[in-house]
């Protein structure tokens, strides 16, 4: 399975301590106001205005708002692969079904409190409501490298496609139980957790 690679929507990366921060601080007010007005409604005026910089600083690292939404969901995949990674960590032993927790909890706790992750959370769907989404290969190829070396696994080609396809029906339910409740439906939860566990045994186990 061809593995994708980790691209980046920034027209410059940040050199300095006060470019990286005024970076930082656009993200944040990107994300507030995906939660506010949605992606529809975005600029990247409004955007500069709430992160307190001028609108060149915005257009110095994104041309537009959709590169701007793909960079947050950049950002996301690092903070999340950072927070499945500590769970890990301290988990102690070395379970699949443990790291299956890890990457589902995490995952639905910044669904329920990260700004902006509600709308685009790793990028596959931006522009929000487009018709047709890409897979999730990115986040597969890195829940799959993270889960394999957990367990001591050489992630092949196989493996990869289990991971692609967990991940893609995960994908799915999830919006489904935050359709049916903003909270995500914890009904629908459980029953996807079940056949994740179910569906990942007949490789992991």
């Amino acid at each position: 399975m061809k593995r994708v690679p980790h691209a980046t929507s920034l027209r410059r990366a940040p050199v300095q301590r006060r470019s990286a921060e005024r970076l930082t601080r656009i993200l944040d007010a990107c994300a507030d106001l995906l939660d506010e007005v949605g992606y529809d409604e975005l600029s990247t005026r409004a955007v500069a205005q709430r992160a307190g910089v001028p609108i060149g600083s915005v257009y110095r690292f994104f041309g537009n708002k959709r590169q701007m939404a793909c960079a947050l969901a950049q950002r996301n995949l690092e903070r999340y692969t950072e927070r499945v990674t500590e769970r890990l960590k301290a988990a102690g032993r070395r379970d699949w079904r443990t790291a299956m927790d890890a990457v589902l909890d995490e995952y639905l706790a910044m669904k329920r409190t990260a700004p902006g992750f509600s709308l685009v959370d790793f990028g596959n769907q931006i522009p929000v409501g487009a018709r047709h989404t890409e897979p999730n290969h990115l986040v597969a190829d890195r829940l799959g490298d993270l889960v394999s070396g957990y367990l001591g696994r050489t992630p092949d080609d196989a493996l990869r496609r289990t991971f692609l396809i967990a991940v893609e029906t995960a994908d799915t339910l999830v919006h489904l139980a935050f359709r049916l409740d903003p909270r995500g439906d914890e009904a629908v939860v459980a029953e996807m957790r079940e056949m994740l566990r179910a569906y990942l045994a007949r490789v992991l186990d």
